[in-house]
């Protein structure tokens, strides 16, 4: 499986200052250690929608704040013959949650 991880800097023009979080390597590394993956991928673009045409996924797996029809790059995976998979959050593990929570102890 591939999965493909936003830059830093890209992960700054969507989100804003102060994000990312944890940055790209760190990110990158947690994901590697998952035994489903079989590559980690960064993109610079504000979309992945360059990947996913390069790579033509046959799964496209996003978030639960997405709907099958609004997701970059899914007519490409489905007119390739694959699917897109909208996967439920976990509110408790977002970074917009924990950041929240923190802001509110000060």
């Amino acid at each position: 499986m591939f999965v493909g991880v936003n830059t830093d800097a890209s992960v700054t023009r969507l989100k804003g200052s102060g994000r990312p979080v944890v940055d790209l390597q760190a990110r990158m590394a947690l994901l590697a250690e998952l035994r489903s993956v079989d590559f980690v991928v960064p993109f610079d673009e504000d979309t992945p929608l360059k990947l996913i045409e390069e790579i033509k996924p046959d799964v496209l797996v996003k978030g639960g704040d997405y709907e099958a029809g609004s997701v970059v790059g899914a007519d490409a995976v489905i007119s390739g013959g694959g699917r897109v998979e909208i996967v439920s959050l976990l509110k408790e593990f977002s970074t917009t949650g924990i950041i929240d929570a923190l802001n509110s102890l000060e």
